[in-house]
C-alpha cells in the first residue's frame, strides 16, 4: 500500500538583508526616534553586519528617511487613510471616524505615539532633510483631513483641516501622556468643530 505524503508546503521566502534592516529599523525608530536609536541598534536587531547596513544606507540619515517614506506608506495610507474610508462612507462622518481608528490604536498594548511628531521635535532645523521631510508627511495626513473637509462642503477647508489636525496630534500626545481615552474626548471636540461648520454629523454629543 502506497504512502500518501502530505503536500509540502512552499517554504516562506527569507528576508533580504535589506528588508532585515528596514523592518529594524522601522521598529525601532517607531518607537524610540531617531537620535536615540544608534547604527549598532539597528545592526543588533536585523542580524546584518554594520558594512551590509552601509551598503544599503551610506548614512543614519538615508536610513531614517527610508523610514519616514515607509511610515508614510503604512501608517498613513494603508493604516488611518484606509481603516477611515472602510468605517464611514460620508465624508462628515469619516472625518471623526478618524478618532475611532485613533481610540483602537491608542489602546494597543504597543502604542508608540506618533513618529512624525517626536522626529520633529528632535530636529529643530528648518533647513534639515529630517526636518523637511518630516514636515512633509505631516502635510500629507493634513491634505487628507482636507479633502474629506472639501468633499463634506465645510467653508474653509484648508483653515479647518488644520483646525482638525490639531485636535488629532494633540489627541496623540496625550495617549503618549498615558490618557488612552484621548481619542473619544478627541472626537468629541470634532463634533463641536463639525458643528462650527455648519456640518452635521453622526457623532454623538458627549463621547
Amino acid at each position: 500500500m502506497a504512502v500518501v505524503h502530505p503536500r509540502q508546503q512552499k517554504p516562506l521566502p527569507v528576508p533580504s538583508a535589506r528588508e532585515r534592516i528596514d523592518h529594524a529599523a522601522y521598529e525601532l525608530f517607531s518607537r524610540h526616534g531617531v537620535r536615540a536609536v544608534g547604527v549598532d541598534a539597528i545592526v543588533a536587531r536585523s542580524g546584518v553586519a554594520k558594512r551590509t547596513l552601509y551598503c544599503h544606507y551610506p548614512s543614519k540619515e538615508k536610513l531614517a528617511l527610508a523610514f519616514l517614506r515607509r511610515r508614510e506608506e503604512l501608517w498613513t495610507q494603508a493604516w488611518l487613510q484606509e481603516d477611515t474610508k472602510r468605517r464611514a462612507r460620508r465624508p462628515a462622518d469619516r472625518l471623526l471616524a478618524i478618532f475611532d481608528v485613533f481610540d483602537e490604536w491608542f489602546h494597543r498594548s504597543d502604542y508608540e505615539g506618533c513618529a512624525f511628531v517626536k522626529m520633529l521635535l528632535e530636529h529643530d532645523d528648518p533647513a534639515h532633510p529630517i526636518r523637511k521631510s518630516t514636515e512633509d508627511h505631516i502635510r500629507t495626513v493634513r491634505d487628507f483631513v482636507r479633502q474629506l473637509a472639501e468633499e463634506a462642503r465645510v467653508r474653509d477647508p484648508d483653515g479647518f483641516a488644520r483646525q482638525w489636525q490639531i485636535v488629532m496630534m494633540g489627541s496623540i500626545i496625550a495617549a503618549y501622556a498615558g490618557d488612552r481615552d484621548a481619542a473619544r474626548r478627541a472626537k468629541k471636540l470634532g463634533v463641536l468643530l463639525l458643528a462650527d461648520a455648519g456640518i452635521r454629523s453622526r457623532g454623538p454629543a458627549q463621547v
